[in-house]
């Protein structure tokens, strides 16, 4: 090419050398003079300029081969490019991807991975040649590719091409896309429409039924599309974004879903999950996105059913109706079968016929954030329903429980321990007592039940509850506390708290029936940002963690998420009420609390508690304890109670039980009576003793009633369910306590007389 390039410039010089030096004798010496001048100058520009672009040359296969000496083994594509995109260098990692080529230029190599990347060469070349470096990133199906220019000299570009999965689901495709795309969400309204959906279009429209000659959209379908240049038959392709946004493609002039099945490039380049399904289940064929949405790269060959499991259909009925043409509804929520995570789908089957054989094409939609919201919706609503029940239940056995336990009072009253039924008696009141106990955990359960607040350490609680736990988890059972040294305090129920370490370090007892250790962990720390994890979301703050770890038989994935509900257990039948850890979940939850859980099958099992730590430098006194020591001294008073109550047995074993300590005790059996008794102006009240819910007027509502003419009257209100639904009522009612059922009867009257004193 040198070589040929001298040629024609020696003869360009020797052509104008001869033309002028053959001219006319007779013409003047100056004017001949003149032009060869001319003609020398000419040729010796002529020449300058071919030396320069040789040198030019020369120089950009120099930096060519310099800068590709540095680039060679880098992992990523890399290109040395002229101005003119031609390629002058590519390294190994651009020749294996793209294959070699005769000098071919940066945007025919590129278009292999995405369409039409001249656009975006243009736009990087042009950034670089004014600030010397360029970036961005292209989404390519479901992967990006980063393109970085870098300018090297006058006319010398470094390019870089860089593959890799984003750390997050793509939701959306940008502008340089050929395909077109609208992201549609709530109630129909388009909320982006890429150019290339634009340009078929012909306009920007606001709502999806803009777009159809006949709505509504129907994904998987071929669909009437209104375009610039009329109507126009599309398939659409629909992929899940998130809850209330969707992604719709639009495959002009594919006439169905099962003409993609005869093009292969055109099946396998969608970003639509695809299958062909023969009437047997067996997978015929599926696409790239497919098989990453399944998980395995050897989908073709196997059958649906291997893949896939069904919530509560039978696939291959299901298969056998749409094959048949009897499916009313052809799409149907499926469990994909993976190891890692749990995935599902709504698949789409249109019937088609090939050789004569039915089959079935199927489009999947990866719909896991929408059935995760329905489970996580209908839990709630599950947990909602079986906490209102449990707090009923909960109420009523209260008042039964006080009526049992009152009455067993009053006769051990009349008998001492020398007495042959004195023995029957305390049995019963200790199975009363425990019965009262399991209402406690229904009502912990359902987050009803009364808390009393204090400031703790819990390095001190666990240590205190330490001779205790060693008699729970036995011989063959290690225990071990490692505590942080600088832990900082929470405010908790300490009763409360204790049976949660209780119930935790019996279920590590349970699962390492051949022993093992089991070890608390206490430390603090600081979330700088919010913690998501198990559909949780910790706020930015300070904490401390109590971790209770075991080396027992674990449990299994799919029965980790259900140990929190209520009657569920992984013990064998008759060894659990199924209470323990819902208590601890209702616990936790009703301190302000967290609570998570990590298991290994045959490893063991860890519970992580995250308490906020308390902020106030000054302890606020907590409130009353429910249970009073029972006094050892019968202590006698006077003054006359108002007693109301609506359930009679308890109305019967209260009014005794003042009355054998010395009160006057006028009786009510609701609301409404109170106030007609208090109309007696001679009559001198002391005290109400009321019940908070009741029949007509509830306990807060006729108290401030009778408050308005006799103001001083302190109050006692008693109620099965928890303080909390008293609190606020309370608050307006100075002079007021809360007394919650099963009270005992030193409890009652002790109650009564301090209020009196």
């Amino acid at each position: 090419m040198r070589l040929l390039r001298w040629r024609k410039i020696v003869s360009l010089g020797i052509l104008a050398l001869t033309f002028f030096g053959g001219a006319a004798l007779t013409e003047s010496a100056i004017v001949r003079l003149g032009l060869f001048a001319a003609a020398v100058t000419l040729g010796t520009i002529v020449i300058a300029l071919a030396l320069r672009e040789t040198w030019w040359r020369f120089l950009q296969v120099k930096t060519s081969r310099a800068i590709g000496s540095f680039v060679v083994n880098d992992a990523a594509m890399c290109f040395v490019a002229d101005e003119s995109g031609a390629v002058q260098f590519a390294n190994q990692a651009a020749r294996a991807r793209l294959g070699g080529h005769a000098r071919p230029t940066l945007a025919a190599l590129l278009s292999q991975i995405f369409a039409e990347p001249s656009a975006v060469l243009f736009r990087l070349q042009n950034q670089a040649e004014g600030h010397g470096h360029a970036q961005e990133d292209v989404v390519v199906g479901r992967t990006h590719l980063r393109l970085s220019v870098t300018r090297v000299g006058e006319l010398t570009f470094l390019w870089r091409a860089e593959e890799f999965n984003p750390d997050r689901p793509v939701t959306s495709v940008p502008d340089m896309s050929n395909l077109p795309l609208v992201t549609v969400g709530r109630n129909g309204s388009v909320l982006h429409m890429n150019p290339a959906a634009r340009d078929l279009v012909g306009s920007r429209v606001k709502l999806v039924e803009q777009l159809l000659v006949t709505p509504p959209l129907r994904p998987g379908e071929v669909n009437q599309i209104v375009t610039a240049d009329g109507s126009a038959d599309c398939l659409v392709g629909e992929v899940s974004s998130r809850p209330g946004r969707q992604e719709y493609y639009f495959l002009p002039g594919v006439q169905s879903a099962e003409a993609l099945t005869n093009d292969p490039i055109a099946f396998d380049a969608l970003p639509v999950p695809l299958m062909k399904i023969a009437h047997s289940g067996e997978v015929l064929r599926a696409n790239v996105e497919a098989n990453r949405l399944v998980g395995r790269s050897d989908v073709q060959g196997r059958s649906i059913v291997e893949l896939m499991e069904g919530l509560g259909r039978s696939i291959p009925d299901w298969l056998e109706e749409a094959v048949a043409g009897r499916a009313p509804n052809q799409s149907e929520f499926l469990r994909i079968q993976r190891d890692d995570r749990e995935i599902f789908v709504q698949v789409t089957l249109k019937r088609m016929v090939e050789n004569g054989a039915p089959a079935l094409v199927a489009v999947l939609n990866d719909a896991t954030e929408l059935k995760t919201l329905e489970a996580q919706f209908v839990q709630s609503q599950k947990m909602q329903a079986i906490g209102q029940l449990a707090g009923g239940v909960a109420h009523d056995f209260n008042n039964l429980l006080t009526a049992i336990s009152g009455h067993c009072d009053l006769l051990l009253l009349r008998h001492d321990q020398g007495d042959p039924d004195y023995g029957d008696l305390i049995q019963i009141n200790q199975n009363a007592n425990r019965a009262a106990a399991l209402v406690g955990q229904l009502l912990a359960f359902s987050r009803k039940q009364t808390l009393r607040p204090e400031v703790l350490d819990l390095r001190e609680t666990v240590s205190d509850m330490a001779h205790l736990l060693n008699r729970l988890v036995g011989e063959r059972v290690t225990l071990n506390q490692m505590h942080a040294p600088q832990l900082k305090n929470v405010r908790a129920d300490r009763r409360q708290l204790e049976q949660v370490m209780m119930n935790l370090v019996v279920n590590a007892r349970d699962a390492m029936p051949g022993g093992g250790e089991i070890r608390i962990e206490t430390r603090s720390i600081t979330l700088t940002e919010p913690l998501e994890r198990d559909n949780a979301v910790v706020p930015v703050g300070d904490y401390v963690v109590v971790k209770v770890i075991d080396e027992g038989c674990g449990i299994a994935p799919d029965k980790l998420q259900k140990v929190f509900e209520p009657f569920v257990t992984t013990k064998r039948p008759g060894e659990g009420t199924g209470l323990g850890l819902s208590t601890v979940y209702g616990i936790v939850k009703q301190t302000g609390g967290f609570i998570f859980i990590d298991s290994v099958v045959n490893e063991g099992t860890e519970f992580t508690l995250m308490f906020p730590a308390n902020t106030s430098d000054v302890d606020q006194p907590a409130v009353e304890a429910r249970k009073e020591d029972v006094t050892k001294q019968v202590r006698h008073g006077d003054g006359v109670v108002l007693l109301v109550e609506d359930e009679a047995p308890v109305r019967a074993f209260a009014s005794r039980a003042l009355r054998l300590r010395g009160y006057t005790v006028v009786e009510a059996e609701s609301a409404e009576d109170a106030l007609k008794t208090l109309e007696d102006d001679g009559l001198e009240v002391d005290l109400f003793v009321t019940d908070v819910v009741m029949p007509g007027l509830d306990g807060p509502t006729w108290v401030r009633k009778a408050r308005e003419k006799r103001p001083g009257v302190g109050v006692v209100f008693v109620s099965g369910y928890a303080e909390e639904s008293l609190s606020q009522s309370q608050a307006r009612i100075p002079n007021s306590v809360f007394l919650p059922k099963p009270f005992s009867l030193n409890e009652l009257t002790e109650t009564v007389q301090r209020q009196l004193d």
